[in-house]
């Protein structure tokens, strides 16, 4: 993979990790990187270690646990708020991630501690894949 490669596919990244709640897909995406679709998500997984459609949801995932944790949104209002359009997908997929339900995560008691740095906070809070480990070296 050459230079302009790898730079065309982190602003892809960066889109998603901006425009999390837009309805992004993969074909226009790849049409931004100029890049087909396939040869694309295989680029990106071969960068990042993840297909971009794992990469959204697991933002999309991120950012509905913080607004799960505020408790003034309802679980469907947090799953359209993140950009996903159907229920079912998101409360499966923040379950297989979470390893609970998003109305489950909602109802628990969330620690308010001590401030720590966003950056840790980012690392401690990211959802795990299965068999997967959590360490600051993961990007």
């Amino acid at each position: 993979m050459n230079r302009d490669d790898l730079v065309r596919l982190r602003r892809a990244r960066d889109r998603m990790d901006r425009d999390f709640a837009e309805p992004l897909d993969v074909p226009a995406l790849a049409r931004e990187a100029l890049m087909s679709p396939g040869h694309f998500s295989r680029s990106f997984r071969a960068a990042f270690g993840e297909t971009p459609y794992s990469h959204l949801m697991t933002r999309r995932i991120e950012r509905a646990k913080a607004l799960l944790r505020r408790g003034d949104l309802t679980v469907t209002e947090v799953c359209f708020a993140v950009g996903c359009t159907s229920l079912g997908s998101f409360s499966s997929r923040f379950t297989e991630l979470v390893g609970e339900t998003p109305s489950a995560y909602r109802a628990r008691t969330h620690a308010t501690g001590a401030a720590i740095p966003p950056c840790v906070a980012k690392i401690l809070t990211r959802p795990v894949r299965n068999g997967e480990a959590r360490t600051a070296s993961r990007r």
